[in-house]
């Protein structure tokens, strides 16, 4: 079999992308477990290229467009790819010459069969080389199109975020967006066994910087995979932004307590809340399918976890057997995700206000069963990792006007950095580009006492 090049690569998991509606996650991964013979280099390439693009993606075919002779939406599918990827190489990757970056657009046009269009473009792609200096963006007059293309955020998002933060607020959020940040990881709660996985860490060559806000939270430089690091394959680290590691922080457990997370894959805030716990206790965590919950498996096996169970159980399916049993509940609901848009960019190009009316249906379906599950005295977490009032706090304020259930300041277990008048209430809204951390919403409920 035919050997493929990176730039065939990349063509391919656009394709199945922004044609045929796959996450970028998966096809990434798969797209790249099948090329066993790249390179560590040629797989970052290919990663950085795909990434890159879709997340500049609106700006890409805005710029695109200034220099053909055909719009982007009217393109066939693998040529538009082609330019897009094309032109990202050009801009924002200082390691490719405009010249090889045309090349090789050309070279795979041809390869793909359309021997027709190569001259198309190559016609496009030294054109945008040679006017890069005049590429022009929508006027600030005009500033919800001003961002939505500089930021390549859908339109109707940044009217929202607007409309609720404020533009100052949104455009910081939009360009935290587009920054690189360094893979955040939790280390354990013990300070003798962290100090010990720090060392462990600079024996590999690593050099951990601290994250902020928890003690236990760190920057790991991705030069490496994380399966290759002792401190992984043991159980001693944990990849998490530290905005979910601030669940369990929120939710207070204490040794002893009997904790369910509803929608618990990847099991990661199961795993910490268990670890806070100290062994004692249980953590039974939920998720919809054998597939999730065998990730749950694996975690709680590499971390040796003794204090969890996972289980397959969808979450919108009221359990009697839990019914006033639990102290803790944990509700992290699937969400819009665009919190976490700065890592997963094609989220926001398949997201729509009326898919995310669906989800509010469901989040509020998943929150009622939880409302039973708590005994009375008992604490409920629902969280998200989205941004917007809708998922968020309207969610929260229907919650608190539908169940036996109040709201409970959030202070005494945040930092004091995140400390505001929202968290006395009971919530905290995470922004990136305010915050350093993703986009993420924490609210703290306490059931009324019989």
């Amino acid at each position: 079999m035919a050997e493929h090049t990176t730039r065939e690569v990349i063509l391919q998991i656009m394709l199945r992308v922004t044609r045929d509606g796959e996450f970028s996650t998966a096809a990434i991964r798969d797209a790249l477990d099948a090329e066993t013979q790249f390179t560590r280099q040629e797989r970052a390439f290919v990663r950085t290229c795909v990434l890159g693009t879709l997340e500049r993606m609106i700006e890409i075919d805005y710029i695109i467009d200034q220099f053909a002779s055909v719009r982007t939406a009217q393109m066939k599918p693998a040529i538009r790819s082609i330019l897009r990827t094309a032109v990202y190489e050009m801009l924002y990757m200082d390691s490719v010459p405009d010249h090889a970056a045309c090349f090789e657009a050309v070279r795979l046009a041809q390869k793909m069969g359309f021997y027709n269009l190569k001259g198309f473009v190559n016609g496009v792609l030294r054109a945008i080389s040679r006017g890069r200096g005049s590429i022009t963006y929508p006027p600030k007059s005009n500033l919800m199109e001003y961002l939505s293309v500089r930021y390549s955020m859908p339109r109707w998002i940044v009217k929202r975020w607007a409309d609720e933060f404020g533009t100052e607020v949104t455009e910081k959020m939009l360009a935290a967006f587009l920054r690189t940040r360094p893979l955040t990881v939790r280390l354990r709660e013990n300070e003798e066994i962290r100090e010990q996985t720090l060392a462990s860490l600079r024996r590999q060559g690593i050099h951990p910087a601290k994250a902020p806000y928890l003690p236990y939270a760190w920057y790991l430089p991705e030069t490496r995979r994380l399966t290759d690091l002792a401190a992984f394959r043991s159980g001693q680290i944990y990849p998490q932004d530290v905005s979910s590691m601030l669940v369990a922080e929120a939710a207070g457990a204490k040794a002893g307590d009997n904790i369910l997370d509803l929608c618990a894959a990847p099991g990661g805030k199961s795993l910490h809340l268990a670890d806070k716990m100290n062994g004692f206790g249980m953590v039974v965590a939920r998720d919809l399918t054998d597939e999730k919950v065998a990730l749950i498996k694996e975690n709680i096996q590499r971390l040796d976890c003794i204090n969890m169970h996972a289980e397959v159980k969808d979450a919108t399916v009221f359990d009697p057997r839990c019914e006033g049993k639990m102290d803790i509940v944990i509700c992290d609901v699937p969400c819009s995700g665009l919190g976490v848009a700065g890592r997963k960019p094609d989220i926001k190009y398949r997201l729509t206000l009326d898919a995310v009316e669906e989800l509010i249906l469901l989040q509020r379906s998943i929150l009622s069963n939880a409302a039973a599950y708590v005994r009375p005295g008992g604490t409920l977490i629902y969280s998200t990792c989205t941004i917007g009032h809708m998922e968020n706090e309207d969610n929260a304020r229907w919650f608190r006007q539908n169940y036996p259930f109040r709201m409970e300041s959030l202070d005494p277990h945040l930092p004091e950095e995140l400390r505001n008048e929202d968290t006395k209430e009971g919530f905290l809204q995470l922004l990136p580009g305010i915050h350093e951390s993703d986009g993420f919403f924490i609210a703290r409920f306490r059931k009324e006492s019989l």
